[in-house]
């Protein structure tokens, strides 16, 4: 069908039919990071009733699930992505902050990457080795070393900034990150919960949405952040789900475990589907727990 089209379009509008034919053939990672304007509308106005009860029901389908999201053991966020004029958002416990252990090394890749794009460092061959290791593998020394390179106080002003607020006290907190991933070193716990390594579903929804549509630091560094969170190295939780269910299907990703603290974040990107979902649990099973929901959801959104 797309070779029919492009044989029937004038010139004038082959480059529109192109565009469409790769994003539907494809679901390509070249399309992102979207760009719509200046401005995206914050995700909390784009709460969708439809998409809510998708998900309500999803919960409620598991009797375990359903007991962890009512004592706040459990959170979850989904955006949905498909129209990127009509982004659509469902969360349960969206605002609990919870411990989060390498799942807000995102804190850490923007407040780097924020820096070099201020010069406030140098963009080493050293630096791009760092983050890499620090998303893809979750290399605890490399998450410290980039965290001495900037410092604590650098990571909070990045996330309480005006123009992302991916930690907002109003809102239960979020994204936070105030200790090395190393046996050493001072902590600079987070003012609502005292905690070192956390995040909410909503704020972890929300890193996603700015980079998908360019907002973090600015078009081509959100690009610089998405090629360095695509194609995970490790092959567990969300990942292990969706390499079966979604195989054609682009995936940028961070996750983090922790004793009974289980978390993962996916943007997942490719034919019939694109969305992002974001689970926090507290539950000794939580690797199972979060491959089931990974399934569960994908069964949501591939239609």
């Amino acid at each position: 069908m797309c070779n029919k089209l492009i044989k029937l379009a004038t010139p004038l509008f082959l480059s529109v039919v192109l565009c469409i034919c790769t994003w539907a053939q494809n679901g390509s990672s070249s399309a992102l990071p979207f760009d719509i304007g200046t401005s995206v509308q914050p995700l909390r106005s784009l709460q969708d009733d439809d998409l809510q009860v998708l998900l309500d029901r999803c919960i409620q389908s598991n009797s375990k699930w359903n007991k962890m999201v009512s004592s706040k053991r459990m959170s979850v966020g989904i955006v949905d992505l498909s129209d990127p004029e009509a982004v659509r958002y469902a969360r349960v416990n969206g605002n609990e902050m919870m411990y989060a252990a390498s799942l807000p090394k995102i804190a850490i890749l923007l407040a780097v990457v924020d820096a070099l794009e201020k010069q406030e460092i140098e963009e080493t061959e050293a630096v791009q080795r760092d983050l890499k290791l620090m998303i893809s593998k979750s290399d605890n020394q490399a998450s410290t070393r980039m965290i001495d390179l900037v410092g604590y106080e650098k990571i909070e002003s990045v996330l309480t900034d005006p123009r992302y607020e991916l930690y907002d006290e109003e809102y239960g907190g979020g994204l936070w990150v105030g200790k090395r991933y190393a046996a050493q070193g001072r902590r600079y716990p987070d003012p609502i919960k005292g905690l070192s390594h956390a995040a909410s579903v909503s704020q972890v929804c929300r890193f996603y949405y700015l980079l998908a549509f360019g907002k973090l630091v600015s078009p081509a560094r959100s690009k610089q952040m998405l090629d360095i969170l695509v194609d995970p190295a490790l092959n567990h939780k969300f990942v292990n789900t969706l390499d079966r269910t979604a195989p054609r299907a682009k995936l940028f990703r961070k996750s983090g475990s922790w004793r009974s603290y289980h978390s993962d974040s996916i943007l997942v990107w490719g034919p019939q589907r694109q969305y992002i979902l974001a689970c926090l649990v507290e539950d000794e099973d939580g690797e199972r727990t979060l491959r089931q929901l990974a399934y569960a959801v994908d069964e949501i959104m591939k239609h």
